[in-house]
C-alpha cells in the first residue's frame, strides 16, 4: 500500500475528529453522536478511527527536517 494514501486517509480522518472536538468545545454539539447515535457500534468505530489516526500521525514528528546545526 502506497504511504502517502496512508497518510492523506489518517490526516483526513483526524481532521474530521478535531472538527467534530471542535463542535463540541464551541457549541457542545456531537457531530459524530448526532449522525450516527451515542455511542452506538458504528459511533465507537468512528471514534475508534480517529484515535488511531491520531497515534499514527505522532510518527510525522520523526518525518520533519530538524533544522540544520550550524
Amino acid at each position: 500500500m502506497n504511504h502517502k494514501v496512508l497518510d492523506f486517509t489518517a490526516l483526513t480522518i483526524a481532521i474530521i475528529g478535531a472538527v467534530n472536538w471542535g463542535l463540541i468545545g464551541f457549541f457542545s454539539f456531537d457531530l459524530v453522536a448526532f449522525i450516527f447515535g451515542n455511542m452506538s457500534w458504528f459511533s465507537r468505530i468512528v471514534y475508534a478511527l480517529v484515535g488511531i489516526c491520531g497515534l499514527y500521525l505522532i510518527s510525522f514528528y520523526m518525518n520533519t527536517d530538524s533544522p540544520a546545526k550550524e
